[in-house]
């Protein structure tokens, strides 16, 4: 079965990509290019992956099947086995043994409860008859719980679908039967919340044989009804009664050719019916949309390297069998936030053309926000005049003055400095939540140690918060001190001379 050939090494590129990061054990995720299968329950999502292989591999029953995300990766191969991403090296020959595998491992970390996991199981199936292809099948979309489900069931699968489908570079194989209501189809709803331009969603309408009879999904295939920038491709599954009764895949497939050939509103489309196109087709989308991606992916890759690289010079230098290396590591990294925090208040670190922060933002609020502050709280001419008049009116109180008393003058004097205390104290509250902002930017280095970064935070940040109440405390005090004595002697005092 030939496929697109040249780029499709991309396919296993991204495979090997896959497998690196879910191995690793590190905190390290990239968004992949893949196709994500959903569609609600008895939709035909496994009849269709099973066509595929044409085998039957996959759990079936009732309620929720699929628990766990399957990562199925198709590979072109003379010889015809399967292989567990978490059993490398057993090959499974047997494919009934592959369907009880995958019971086995989801019960494995789900239990028999029907509950529900987002960590994948990867099956590898090579095969002479199947295409280079991709695709993670997720679980059926459900309104009810079962069993010992939790009630919640529905909103843990929507948020797992959520999770998958909503990351840019994944493609949506939306599976819907033909014999419900397509306009309200759940797999083409669910897609359309995180692609509702349809430009990454490709739709598949399967029991197209067992709807009413004088209906079908033409217009629908033809991309006129609910389209799709990827358009639909119709497929045949085999039913209950042909699964039970062991009906051949090779059979099923023969006759879902003869029903579009034979069909009045297919056969024009024929050719772009059926399994095989349907599979020809996702080798190509998932093809040309690695290629696509390619770019960004790359750009993605390189910043993370660059990251590791920068982690790998603080490790270096460590030998795991010094027992001080807990200590050794502390120290360094402790060293490491102390010397960021003091470039990042004097300006020597890491320059930003984006934004200010830092040491500039402090400079800024210091010279441009607090003067503004300050500014506003001056009265206007008329209305210091007024003041002025009524402080006069009310110290002479029932007696006409004849001269502007002392104590008018102080009374309107002290309320003008009285003013400075509230931007005085709103410039500490914006210091302090830069001096705060700074200290978590530098704790990031420590990451991959939680608790240590929380430690260093909270240490260093309660330091600022007690300093902070003493900066108040001294500034207010300073506003008292002016406030507690006018010197009209002084040489800056207006009537000095």
């Amino acid at each position: 079965m030939a496929g697109n050939s040249g780029m499709e090494q991309l396919i296993l590129i991204m495979n090997k990509l896959q497998e690196a990061c879910a191995s690793s054990g590190t905190s390290h995720r990239f968004d992949l290019p893949q196709i994500a299968v959903v569609g609600s329950q008895s939709a035909g999502k496994s009849s269709v992956l099973e066509n595929f292989v044409g085998k039957d591999f996959l759990p079936r029953g009732s309620g929720i099947v699929t628990r766990r995300p399957l990562v199925l990766q198709l590979l072109t191969h003379p010889s015809e086995f399967a292989e567990f991403g978490h059993l490398r090296g057993k090959k499974f020959t047997n494919f009934d043994e592959v369907r009880q595998e995958i019971e086995n491992e989801t019960d494995r970390l789900t239990g028999k409860n029907k509950g529900i996991s987002n960590v994948p199981i990867t099956l590898r199936v090579f095969s002479p008859h199947v295409l280079n292809l991709t695709l993670v099948d997720l679980p059926g979309m459900t309104k009810v719980a079962v069993g010992d489900q939790p009630p919640d069931i529905e909103q843990q699968i929507r948020a797992m679908l959520f999770e998958f489908i909503s990351k840019e570079n994944c493609l949506i194989l939306a599976v819907s039967p033909a014999n419900s209501d397509l306009a309200n189809s759940d797999a083409l709803k669910i897609a359309k919340e995180v692609d509702p331009n349809g430009t990454r969603t490709i739709g598949v309408i399967t029991k197209l044989d067992l709807m009413d009879q004088g209906t079908d999904a033409r217009e629908v295939l033809e991309n006129k009804l609910l389209p799709l920038r990827r358009g639909y491709i119709g497929v045949v599954n085999r039913s209950q009664k042909d699964i039970e009764g062991k009906k051949d895949i090779a059979a099923a497939m023969a006759a879902e050719r003869k029903f579009f050939l034979s069909h009045p509103s297919y056969r024009h489309m024929a050719e772009r019916m059926g399994t095989p196109y349907l599979q020809r087709c996702l080798n190509q989308q998932l093809t040309n949309h690695i290629r696509e991606t390619l770019p960004s992916l790359r750009s993605e890759l390189q910043t993370k390297l660059l990251a590791m690289e920068s982690d790998y010079k603080v490790y270096m230098n460590f030998n795991p069998d010094d027992p001080t290396i807990k200590t050794k590591a502390m120290m360094t990294f402790i060293n490491q936030f102390t010397e960021d925090y003091l470039q990042a208040i004097e300006g020597t670190g890491e320059v930003s053309t984006k934004e200010l922060s830092g040491g500039a933002k402090i400079n800024t609020i210091f010279h441009e926000r607090f003067m503004y502050m300050l500014h506003q709280t001056e009265s206007d001419e008329r209305e210091l005049r007024k003041e002025i008049s009524y402080a006069i009116r009310n110290i002479h109180g029932i007696r006409t003055g004849l001269f502007t008393p002392d104590m008018a003058f102080e009374t309107i004097v002290k309320k003008q400095i009285a003013r400075m205390k509230e931007p005085t104290l709103k410039c500490v509250d914006m210091v302090v939540e830069e001096l705060i902002n700074v200290v978590h930017r530098c704790t990031t280095k420590m990451s991959s140690y939680p608790h240590l970064q929380e430690a260093v935070e909270s240490i260093v940040t309660n330091r600022i918060r007690e300093q902070e109440s003493k900066t108040k405390t001294q500034l207010m005090l300073l506003v008292d001190v002016q406030l507690a004595y006018m010197n009209t002697n002084h040489e800056d005092f207006i009537g000095f001379a």
